[in-house]
């Protein structure tokens, strides 16, 4: 099997199958409750960034798609004033941030954050070294690994819930826990390092112990079916983003409201189809690898 770990990580969700439950199975409810707001999916956009660089007014697009389809919106990297505009479109948006070396920048970003009333920040904790082990660079920012301590007194420090993006072991999110995150997306981030191991395959252990802090699932989810075996597992949520961004291409907001809307389609039939009435009566004993 190839290193990549998109390539793993697919062929890890396409290895688990469900058992059928019709007995006494009702229409599933998928509206989903997230940091005291409600929204009618736990499908959500992935934290895509630079859309504006190769398609003019994409990011504003999947904004509008997210609000369009009442599902939250992640997002990454961008200025300001990017970020000011996904807010004004009204979608609930949660800003993820660079782990920057620069510490200030880190916490001006989350100032921003808090005027502009986001539902949550992030930190990308896997983003901290290039290729070499280096620091690594973005739009000429240095990047630096984040401490436990530096985590609690970031996720101290607002009001907002900080989310840790990029926990793929046990001993981060004991860390993360310990540090007092809000949350925390299970994640490679598109094969930043070769031969990870699937999300799905560490949800089990870390919801274990994660007790009311929401788990998220990214990576090579892209239909309602793989939305519904991270939700059996164990995940709050799960965040779509490369077929958006074709989705955006073909369709523009719409497009990206009507991927979400369709996905959200698949996850009610395979829970309509399992017995799962609500989002808080998912059962892992119905998922089976082979």
């Amino acid at each position: 099997m190839s290193g990549n770990s998109n390539t793993i990580t697919r062929a890890y969700l396409d290895s688990l199958l469900i058992e059928t439950r019709y007995m006494d199975s009702v229409n599933p409810d998928t509206s989903f409750a997230l940091y005291g707001e409600q929204f009618a999916s736990p499908i959500m956009t992935a934290a895509l960034s630079h859309l504006d660089h190769s398609m003019p007014g994409a990011s504003v697009a999947l904004a509008e798609g997210a609000k369009g389809a009442n599902a939250v919106l992640w997002y990454g990297m961008g200025p300001d004033e990017e970020i000011e505009a996904l807010a004004a479109t009204g979608a609930r948006l949660i800003e993820i941030i660079k782990p920057y070396a620069d510490r200030e920048k880190l916490i001006r970003k989350i100032r921003h954050g808090e005027r502009l009333g986001l539902l949550a920040v992030g930190i990308d904790i896997d983003h901290p070294f290039a290729n070499d082990g280096s620091p690594d660079i973005v739009d000429g920012e240095e990047m630096k690994s984040i401490t436990t301590a530096e985590l609690g007194e970031i996720c101290r420090g607002t009001k907002l819930p900080v989310i840790a993006k990029g926990v793929l072991s046990l001993r981060d999110a004991e860390r993360c826990l310990a540090a007092g995150v809000g949350g925390m997306v299970l994640s490679h981030h598109n094969n930043r390092i070769e031969y990870a191991v699937p999300p799905l395959a560490v949800l089990p252990a870390i919801r274990a112990i994660s007790g009311d802090v929401p788990l998220f699932v990214d990576c090579e989810i892209k239909t309602g079916m793989d939305a519904y075996k991270a939700l059996a597992l164990g995940a709050k949520g799960v965040c779509i983003g490369r077929p958006l961004m074709g989705a955006i291409k073909e369709g523009g907001a719409e497009g990206v409201k009507n991927y979400l809307l369709g996905a959200n389609k698949e996850l009610a039939k395979a829970m309509a189809f399992t017995g799962c009435a609500t989002l808080d009566r998912m059962d892992p004993t119905v998922i089976h690898r082979i």
